[in-house]
């Protein structure tokens, strides 16, 4: 675990955060103070004394697999932090591209990659809307011609789909984002990547979303999609939201996926037999690895948190404790101070690090995030789970280039 060698009983515990309350003292000052940190804090309730709590479940990241490359090209659009990017990679794909806006995504892509063609600030808009700028940019910088035979992928910006950004509005409320394709920026992204399949008609192409990009509009829209790009010669598999904890992952996600192929036909991974519980990710010490910043809480927060149990709410700082024995529940695109929340730690009574919600994401520990702590959480939050991304381009693998 990530406690450190320095004991702390409850007792002293209570003592050091009631003093801090009363006397109005900064926690992290005097846990420094004491050779302490926030990770020798704990709750009240913990089964951590069980050994077997800390041995249960197989997580696996992508180092854990064999890396045989085959050389079929794919090129990434909406990029981000390169989550499906790290899994097509895995699977032996050569990346030959990203397509990014955001500078800082960008400077992820290219401290961990630095061989990758990343195509977005500064020298570059990183907007696909700008479809003169980006189709020259594929040809003449990327080398590709139609018909590709490569795959294109990418995960559209989910803002105006997503339900869980818009549960405290309601639609009348002019912070309800989720309109749909009538959003003027977000919105019409999907069609615009669909006009660069079109376009260069790569052999493959996979789009990734929330579900709700299934279900705005009554699916009119999705519906319109999937028959332009039929009428394109593509087969659809059957649009499909997946849980990645069904896959591997020690995390409760669900996203949809549109699959397409102008040769073979895809199926689905199949479903893991067991589930991977946040524990199984968070066993092995993070300390000493980038990204591993956790957040100053104050102490009247750290004397709410610790009285939690496994899975139960802290209502003033709507942060769960997450349940060892369980996946986590879905990781949330926040930050470290504010603009979004992430779960408590299953055995610290503070919240989980960038490094640490990687883990449950399946980046490897070595893949380092660019930015300030809230723009990695951003990043991190945003991505597919590299681990599931390496499953479904083996099948797309399997069933269009019969590998």
């Amino acid at each position: 675990m990530n406690a450190s060698s320095v004991e702390i009983s409850l007792h002293e515990q209570l003592e050091l955060l009631r003093t801090c309350v009363e006397e109005n003292l900064d926690l992290s000052t005097e846990l420094s103070r004491l050779g302490k940190t926030y990770d020798t804090l704990r709750y009240k309730h913990s089964e951590s004394h069980n050994g077997s709590l800390f041995n249960d479940g197989d997580y696996r990241t992508l180092l854990d697999f064999e890396h045989s490359s085959h050389g079929i090209p794919t090129v990434s659009f909406f990029s981000g932090a390169g989550g499906l990017d790290l899994g097509f990679e895995a699977a032996g794909f050569s990346h030959l591209a990203s397509i990014e806006i955001n500078e800082t995504f960008c400077d992820t892509l290219r401290s961990n990659r630095n061989r990758w063609a990343v195509l977005g600030p500064p020298l570059h808009s990183g907007d696909i809307k700008n479809k003169d700028e980006f189709s020259h940019l594929l040809r003449e910088k990327v080398g590709i011609k139609a018909p590709f035979e490569g795959i294109f992928h990418g995960g559209p910006p989910c803002q105006s789909f997503s339900i869980a950004a818009n549960q405290r509005f309601t639609k009348e409320d002019e912070n309800f984002k989720r309109v749909g394709f009538s959003h003027a920026t977000n919105g019409n992204l999907l069609f615009d990547f669909i006009w660069y399949i079109i376009e260069f008609k790569p052999r493959a192409f996979l789009i990734e979303n929330v579900p709700g990009l299934l279900t705005i509009d009554n699916g009119e829209q999705v519906t319109e999609a999937i028959k332009l790009l039929r009428k394109n010669g593509y087969e659809i598999l059957e649009p499909s939201v997946l849980n990645a904890a069904n896959y591997g992952v020690p995390q409760n996600r669900h996203r949809a996926f549109i699959i397409g192929s102008r040769t073979g036909q895809v199926v689905l991974p199949e479903q893991e037999p067991s589930i991977v519980p946040v524990i199984a990710a968070l066993k092995q010490s993070v300390n000493g690895n980038e990204n591993h910043i956790t957040r100053n809480h104050r102490a009247d927060s750290v004397l709410r948190y610790m009285e939690l149990k496994y899975g139960q709410r802290d209502q003033v700082g709507r942060v769960d404790r997450l349940n060892p024995k369980l996946p986590s529940k879905t990781i949330i695109a926040g930050g470290n101070k504010g603009g979004g929340r992430s779960h408590l730690h299953p055995e610290i009574p503070r919240t989980l690090s960038v490094r640490e919600s990687a883990r449950l994401q399946t980046f490897p520990d070595d893949y380092i995030f660019a930015g300030a702590p809230a723009r990695q959480y951003t990043q991190m939050g945003n991505a597919v789970p590299p681990l599931l991304a390496m499953k479904l381009a083996n099948q797309i693998l399997a069933g269009v280039y019969g590998s």
